[in-house]
């Protein structure tokens, strides 16, 4: 399934392939204050419309994740990391900017990020 996201206001825009069954509800210290429900993929599912120097980052604690944001609307699409147990490239995608999934048939799986 293809899916067409995007930040509030659209400068961030990107095609995802991929099933959407399942979210993450990660509770550290960024995704509690963003509410962002998470969802992992392939980097390569991801294909962005943006120029890369359009989108800003952000990192912090282990400096790992590279959190993806628009810098005039604020809104945060995803994130790109490394899957540590298999080194592949990694996207984890805020389905909240993904129009076409209903979160309400979302499964949302509680993640203890706070503790790492």
């Amino acid at each position: 399934m293809t899916h067409q996201g995007s930040c509030h206001c659209g400068r961030i825009a990107f095609t995802l392939e991929g099933e959407i069954e399942t979210a993450i509800d990660c509770n550290c210290s960024l995704c509690r204050r963003r509410g962002s429900l998470l969802a992992f993929f392939p980097r390569s599912a991801l294909a962005l419309h943006t120029p890369e120097a359009d989108i800003a980052t952000y990192t912090f604690n282990s400096h790992t994740i590279r959190h993806r944001f628009c810098a005039h609307c604020g809104c945060a699409p995803f994130g790109e990391g490394v899957n540590p147990n298999t080194g592949e490239a990694t996207v984890a995608v805020n389905v909240r900017c993904l129009p076409d999934v209903e979160l309400a048939s979302l499964k949302v799986m509680p993640f203890d990020g706070a503790s790492r």
